[in-house]
């Protein structure tokens, strides 16, 4: 699973990393972003690349209450779009989730330990994600979201059997273009190169989202 990540860039960056055309969001970079945050997200609508805030999630559109979205934070690449939660969300809302890197724990007996994972350049990527508009009761818009998970890559197997789906440059054009068809999108769903990607251990206290600086980004060292 995926269930902590950091966007650690300015939005400037993202911006021109991302080819967006309109901005509607503020958000401030965050090195421990939890469920339930507020995170930065590109949609294509209109042919333009746009910008916005989403909260990490997923509330089906047919749910009753918001609490169906607080487990709903990631979502299998195999079940998708088969799943009643995912299926029309993936078929006409899919989005980039935007990152610096996530964090894993491998659990060793009793012991868990943090590992961050980012890009071996240091840019920013996205994850391949999908979201839906919720209206609570009191008529309160909620745009939540999910990020696609998929079996894990020879490193990554290492520290765990899932992995964030992390598309390329060519796939998030593709993930982003709702005419192709379910299978060319399916493809888009599988592990991220080895070697494109770092990995080290980090400080325990990225385990409390209460914890958001720089350090929790710092590798590891052996004395610790």
């Amino acid at each position: 699973m995926c269930g902590r990540f950091a966007q650690i860039q300015p939005l400037s960056k993202i911006i021109k990393t991302f080819f967006v055309d309109e901005v509607f969001s503020e958000l401030q970079p965050s090195y421990n972003i939890a469920p339930g945050s507020k995170i930065l997200s590109v949609i294509k609508k209109d042919g333009k690349r746009l910008l916005i805030d989403l909260e990490w999630g997923l509330i089906p559109h047919w749910a009753k209450e918001a609490s169906a979205g607080r487990t709903l934070i990631n979502a299998r690449a195999e079940s998708v779009f088969q799943k009643p939660s995912f299926r029309n969300a993936i078929k006409s809302r899919r989005c980039l989730i935007v990152a610096s890197g996530f964090y894993e724990w491998k659990k060793e007996g009793r012991i868990k330990t943090p590992y961050y994972i980012t890009h071996s350049s240091g840019v920013s990527f996205s994850f391949a994600g999908l979201y839906e508009t919720w209206m609570s009761n009191e008529n309160i818009e909620h745009r939540t979201c999910a990020i696609i998970t998929t079996e894990p890559n020879l490193i990554m197997k290492e520290i765990h059997n899932r992995m964030p789906v992390i598309l390329t440059r060519d796939g998030e054009n593709a993930w982003l273009d709702l005419s192709i068809d379910p299978e060319r999108a399916q493809s888009l769903l599988v592990p991220y190169p080895n070697n494109d990607l770092l990995i080290y251990p980090v400080s325990a206290l990225v385990n409390s989202p209460k914890n958001n600086s720089s350090e929790c980004i710092i590798p590891l060292t052996s004395s610790e």
